[in-house]
C-alpha cells in the first residue's frame, strides 16, 4: 500500500528496463513510484494518485516528451527530461516546455535521486517565498506577473504566458529589483545548479525572457547586461497586490 507521506515520482519511458530499476532504486530512497509507457499510460496514472515530480524521457512511441512536457506545465508538476540530447537547442526546448532539470542518457542513478530531491525542495520553497513572490499578483512597470496563473499581463492588457523556467526567473529578478545576478546565481535559483549546467543556456533564457517582455535586446531597458558580470533587472517600481487590489 502506497503512503500518502512518501513523495511520489512518476517515471514515463518506453524502456521497460530503465523504468524498472530506476522504480527499484527511488523506492530505496524513500519514494514512492509510479510507471508509464507512453501519454496514454502517463494520463492514466496521474489520475490515480498524486504525483510530485515526474522523470519524462524525451523520445517516446507516439508523443513525444517536449509534447507532454507542455502538456504537464498546465499541472505545474515538477519535470527532470531524460533525454540523449543535450546541445543548447534540446535545453532551450526543454526549458520552453516547463521541464526543471534535464540529465543525458545513460546517468547514473544516485545523481538522478540528488535532482529529484533538489527539485522537490525548491518546489516547496517556492510556496513558502517572502513577499513580493507570495503576493497574488506582483506589479512592475505597467506589467502584472500573476503567481497562480504564471502569466504576465502586458501594460496594454495582453496576456503573456511563461514558462516555468522564465516564471522562477523573472520571480527571482523580482525578489531583489536593480541587484546584479551572476549568471550562476540564476543558474541555480532559476533552474537548480546541476553538474552540466553551462552559462550560455542562462543567457538564452534571460533572451526569450527579454522577448517575452518586449525589452530589445539591443538596448534592453529591463534586463541589463553587465559585461563580464551577469545581468540586472532596472525596473522603477515592485508592488505585491492581492487580487481583489487589480484594478
Amino acid at each position: 500500500m502506497h503512503s500518502q507521506t512518501r513523495p511520489c515520482v512518476l517515471i514515463v519511458d518506453d524502456d521497460e528496463g530503465i523504468t524498472q530499476l530506476l522504480g527499484e532504486y527511488l523506492r530505496r530512497f524513500g519514494f514512492d513510484t509510479l510507471v508509464a509507457g507512453d501519454g496514454h499510460a502517463m494520463r492514466s496514472r496521474l489520475q490515480s494518485r498524486r504525483v510530485d515530480l515526474v522523470v519524462l524521457d524525451v523520445m517516446l512511441p507516439g508523443e513525444d516528451g517536449l509534447t507532454l512536457g507542455r502538456e504537464l506545465r498546465q499541472s505545474r508538476i515538477p519535470i527532470i527530461m531524460l533525454t540523449a540530447r543535450c546541445d543548447a537547442f534540446d535545453r532551450v526546448l526543454g526549458l520552453e516546455t516547463g521541464a526543471d532539470d534535464y540529465m543525458s542518457k545513460p546517468f547514473e542513478p544516485r545523481e538522478l535521486v540528488a535532482r529529484i530531491v533538489a527539485v522537490l525542495r525548491r518546489a516547496c520553497d517556492a510556496k513558502t517565498e517572502p513577499l513580493p513572490s507570495r503576493a497574488d499578483v506582483v506589479r512592475f512597470d505597467g506589467w502584472l506577473l500573476h503567481r497562480d496563473d504564471r502569466c504576465l499581463t502586458s501594460p496594454e492588457g495582453l496576456t503573456v504566458s511563461l514558462s516555468n523556467a522564465e516564471f522562477r526567473l523573472l520571480s527571482t529578478f523580482l525578489q531583489m529589483p536593480r541587484r546584479l545576478f551572476t549568471r550562476d546565481q540564476l543558474i541555480e535559483r532559476a533552474r537548480g545548479r546541476s553538474m552540466d549546467s553551462f552559462e550560455r543556456s542562462i543567457d538564452l533564457l534571460v533572451s526569450r525572457l527579454r522577448h517575452k517582455l518586449g525589452d530589445d535586446p539591443r538596448e534592453p531597458r529591463l534586463i541589463k547586461t553587465v559585461r563580464g558580470a551577469g545581468y540586472i533587472f532596472a525596473v522603477q517600481s515592485v508592488q505585491a497586490l492581492a487580487a481583489a487590489q487589480i484594478a
